[in-house]
């Protein structure tokens, strides 16, 4: 279980994040808020970027170093292996929407703590409500358990649609990990010709 302090923060984040009526101020919100112990060493809080109420919408882990440095998320070299790839079916930053489940870059980057990701869950879920995706994909297999409060992982999950609140949602190998293990890059083109077949069906344009 997250230690007590994390129940309170998680509160607070609640709170703060029902307040917020759109993503600038839900921007805001996250950025004065002290209730996640990693912000106090990152260098930038890491919100999104990409197009605000983009009709799909991308979540990892974490920031890396490149992050916390540009302030932006899936910016290294694994950003821009995904950002390669989504090129390929018509996604780039002007027609999709990404973030992270967490703001601020564990140090060292580490593995993110449950007490992390549960505080900062709550900005999550409303982020996630007003960019109204019509296709959620998450990139990775913490994003993944988070989101779909599964213990299974990645491998199971992915090239799968799964359900998050009525929205189809997707499941991917996460770059970094593609970066250590290049035979599975077949499976992560499995997954993104799915992803282009269902944003067909729903009459999602890509980009020209």
């Amino acid at each position: 279980g997250a230690p007590l302090g994390a129940a309170v923060a998680t509160e607070a984040a609640r709170k703060l994040a029902a307040g917020c009526t759109n993503l600038t101020e839900l921007r805001r919100a996250v950025e004065g808020f002290d209730g996640c112990a990693l912000k106090a060493t990152a260098t930038n809080t890491v919100f999104a970027d990409g197009a605000e109420g983009a009709e799909v919408m991308f979540i990892g882990e974490a920031p890396g170093e490149d992050e916390d440095r540009q302030g932006k998320p899936f910016v290294g070299v694994s950003g821009q292996m995904l950002d390669r790839m989504l090129g390929f079916i018509g996604l780039t930053r002007e027609n999709f929407y990404i973030t992270n489940t967490l703001y601020w870059r564990p140090p060292g980057n580490r593995t993110p703590t449950d007490a992390e990701v549960v505080t900062c869950h709550p900005f999550l879920e409303r982020q996630i409500a007003l960019c109204d995706p019509k296709i959620l994909v998450l990139v990775g297999g913490r994003a993944a358990k988070t989101l779909l409060d599964t213990p299974q992982g990645i491998t199971k999950l992915r090239g799968k649609w799964h359900d998050y609140n009525g929205i189809p949602t997707l499941p991917m190998l996460h770059p970094a990990y593609l970066l250590r293990n290049a035979a599975q890059k077949r499976l992560a083109w499995r997954d993104a010709v799915k992803l282009r077949l269902k944003m067909d069906e729903l009459g999602i344009a890509p980009a020209p």
